[in-house]
């Protein structure tokens, strides 16, 4: 790796930065420290595939929200559909957080309205 690194330096000092070659290498001297962990460290993984598909359904969820039909609607549904997400990401059962959740904000809340407040349809909550 010693070897690469005092090769890739020797290349960009030879090479324009503003060739197709020097943009190039330069990408590699940018990501040199990821690969010297990818290389030393077997657990790391060489891309972000799965943080990236872990985190897909928070991002459609904020998309589809765009098209909910009310622009304060749209943010909304994105805020709950973005801690529903987190919830199974971090193992947690979305309704038993978002119920304990509103049990705290509204002390005084019957359980009957927070159950209306979870079971609510989106669509038929304007």
């Amino acid at each position: 790796m010693d070897d690469f690194e005092i090769w890739l330096k020797t290349q960009r000092s030879r090479i324009s930065a503003k060739s197709r070659l020097g943009e190039k290498l330069s990408y590699i001297a940018k990501y040199m420290d990821g690969l010297k962990l990818f290389l030393d460290d077997g657990t790391v993984e060489m891309d972000s595939n799965t943080v990236e598909r872990a985190i897909r359904p928070i991002a459609l969820n904020r998309k589809n929200a765009l098209f909910a039909g009310h622009d304060e609607g749209g943010r909304t549904w994105a805020r709950i559909a973005s801690l529903i997400e987190t919830c199974k990401l971090n193992g947690v059962e979305p309704y038993a957080y978002l119920k304990a959740t509103l049990q705290a904000i509204q002390p005084r809340a019957s359980m009957s309205s927070c159950r209306r407040t979870l079971t609510s349809r989106p669509d038929t909550a304007y």
